[in-house]
Parts: C-alpha cells; sequence; structure tokens
C-alpha cells in the first residue's frame, strides 16, 4: 500500500486570507508578537497564517479580527469578490519584500506626484 504524496503547496485562498491580516496588521502598526500574545498563539504560528502555511480555522479568525479591530468579513472581503482570482494574485504579490512599503509611501504621496509616479513608471 502505497501513500499519496502530500501537497504542501499553501492554497491561493490560505494565502490570499494570510496577506489580508498580514496587510491589516502592519497598517495599524502592530507585531506580530503583539497579535499572537492577544490571540494566545506564538508568533511563529501567526508567521504561518501569514505565509498561508497553516489554514486560520473560523474561531481564529474571529480572534485575528477583534486583535486588529476590524470585522471578519474586512478581512475575508478578497475572498468573495467577482474578481477573487486576480484579487488573490494581487494579494500574494503584496507578500513581495517592501510591497506593502512601497504602497503606503504612494499612498502617502499628493495625487500629482501618485500620477507622475505612474507616468514615470509606464
Amino acid at each position: 500500500m502505497s501513500a499519496e504524496p502530500s501537497n504542501k503547496t499553501p492554497d491561493p485562498m490560505d494565502v490570499a486570507l494570510g496577506a489580508a491580516v498580514r496587510i491589516r496588521r502592519r497598517t495599524i502598526g502592530m507585531s506580530q508578537e503583539a497579535l499572537a500574545e492577544q490571540c494566545g498563539v506564538s508568533f511563529q504560528q501567526i508567521q504561518k497564517y501569514e505565509n498561508g502555511a497553516n489554514r486560520i480555522s473560523f474561531s481564529r479568525l474571529v480572534q485575528i479580527a477583534r486583535a486588529l479591530r476590524c470585522r471578519v468579513v474586512d478581512l475575508m472581503d478578497v475572498l468573495d469578490t467577482p474578481a477573487g482570482e486576480g484579487d488573490v494574485d494581487l494579494l500574494s504579490r503584496m507578500r513581495t519584500p517592501g510591497a506593502l512599503e512601497l504602497l503606503t509611501a504612494f499612498e502617502r504621496l499628493p495625487q500629482e506626484a501618485r500620477s507622475s509616479l505612474v507616468n514615470l513608471l509606464r
């Protein structure tokens, strides 16, 4: 009897949900350690959630949302949109080192500077 190989690749939906948690956590300036403490888990577990390596149970998602001062639906919203697959891909790309910092800096720019920067990058 041979066992089938297990698929170690995280599900794109788990990756997207984890990315949404990471984005919200970093947006409010909370560390992984602080979130872990409020949820009663290790910071390594938060890392696994944010990377999509471990799935987040619904009860844990409720705890995470409360700790992040948002609604569960705010974290799950990207999974329920008609363009869901594109949104999942976008959230996955937000895991790229520096992506969140770049977006945060871009949002702080005046509209005219944003337009100029976008035109320059085209």
